[in-house]
């Protein structure tokens, strides 16, 4: 969709920015007013990770005047596969701070505002206040549908991507001239159905064209060139080099969201998560509790098995003592079900839960009543038992 600009022009640029955008200035349809309207831009960029590391990289040198960038976590040697806006001195920094750095030594002249926070409701419409436009490169369902919504209620425009193993996706979301997050999905997964990043994997490449993609969406928005994403979905299979498309519009009905605010102060999705179906809800145990069946199965005083449905490599990393790597494909394919005993209790874990509750559900189904998965994998475990194992 064609779309005025979205910001005014800043004053003249001085000769420093003439002589560094000069490649955009010989362009007809940025030239020195599109120029200007990128310097008075602000941009809030939702995560400084696989998807961010590009957007920042490329608005920051494209004279974006402001850019926000909100990210709690920090840098992890498990990152520099795909967040390249990050490197090895950066380990342990902040992420807000390592991409300011960055920012900071490509292009002085880009204000850089951290906020080295986790979005949720309760701080999403302070930290959104004052930008023009808003790039969600969260990785998880919640702040994707917080993000949504914050940006409907501000009516502020959104550019928004996601990636997986070798398939990626992106739109732009604007509730005042099209549709948003919530008319191509209109209610989140439900928990552990969906594998994160962690859990699945992703071509490392993959972020780069995606996040770029998003970087393109911004410039057009702000300087009201070329036709938008809003109404159109693009998807991107990395292994057949192909691009499919498809239409979105606004889902005629559905309730304009009123607010961001829950009892907790998370990150609230106004329309509910579709419940398990009766009786599906599966036996958990915390990491402490484990840890305390760890201690009595060390003293005789308790009999179970522990199985790690994780893979080789990840066991290698980080493991809880006295597990059995069994790996998820071993109880899909139906080997590893028969070489369990039925007629003693089973715990199962992966790294975040999502693969050992896959598991649960096959050994449950199988006829094996005995059996629960840890609550949070293994992060839980180095984060409640064993925090010597980090990172991981």
């Amino acid at each position: 969709m064609d779309l005025p600009p979205l910001v005014d022009p800043a004053p003249a640029l001085t000769d420093a920015e003439l002589r560094r955008y000069a490649r955009h200035l010989t362009v007809p349809e940025i030239g020195e007013e599109g120029q200007r309207r990128l310097k008075n831009a602000r941009v809030l960029c939702v995560g400084a990770g696989g998807l961010g590391s590009p957007a920042l990289l490329y608005l920051a040198a494209a004279g974006v005047g402001t850019l926000g960038i909100v990210d709690d976590d920090v840098v992890d040697s498990s990152n520099l596969q795909r967040q390249v806006i990050h490197g090895e001195a950066a380990l342990g920094a902040p992420k807000t701070a390592s991409a300011a750095a960055r920012i900071a030594d490509l292009n002085p002249l880009v204000r850089v505002v951290e906020h080295r926070e986790r979005l949720t409701a309760a701080n999403a419409r302070r930290i959104l206040a004052g930008y023009d436009l808003v790039l969600d490169g969260s990785d998880n369902f919640g702040t994707r549908y917080l993000v949504s919504d914050a940006c409907e209620l501000g009516g502020v425009p959104h550019v928004w991507g996601s990636i997986l193993r070798f398939d990626g996706q992106y739109s732009v979301f604007w509730g005042a001239h099209g549709p948003t997050y919530r008319d191509l999905y209109p209610v989140p997964p439900a928990p552990g159905t969906v594998p994160s990043c962690a859990e699945a994997g992703v071509l490392g490449v993959l972020p780069g064209l995606l996040g770029t993609a998003l970087a393109v969406e911004a410039v057009k928005l702000v300087t009201g060139i070329g036709t938008t994403m809003l109404g159109r979905v693009a998807t991107y299979d990395a292994l057949s080099a192909r691009w499919w498309e498809i239409p979105l519009a606004p889902t005629p009905g559905r309730p304009p969201v009123r607010s961001l605010q829950d009892d907790a102060g998370t990150p609230f999705c106004a329309a509910p998560a579709p419940a398990r179906p009766a009786g599906e809800e599966l036996p958990t145990v915390t990491a402490p509790q484990l840890a305390q069946l760890l201690a009595a199965r060390e003293r005789g005083e308790a009999q179970f098995e522990l199985l790690d449905v994780r893979e080789p490599y990840e066991a290698r990393l980080a493991a809880i003592p006295g597990a059995r790597l069994v790996p998820l494909a071993r109880f899909e394919s139906g080997e590893a079900l028969a070489g369990i005993d039925p007629g003693r209790r089973v715990l199962l874990h992966c790294k975040a839960g999502a693969r050992s509750e896959r598991a649960l559900r096959l050994l449950r189904a199988a006829g094996h009543a005995d059996a629960a998965h840890l609550e949070g994998g293994v992060l839980a475990w180095i984060e409640q038992v064993d925090p010597a194992q980090r990172p991981y």
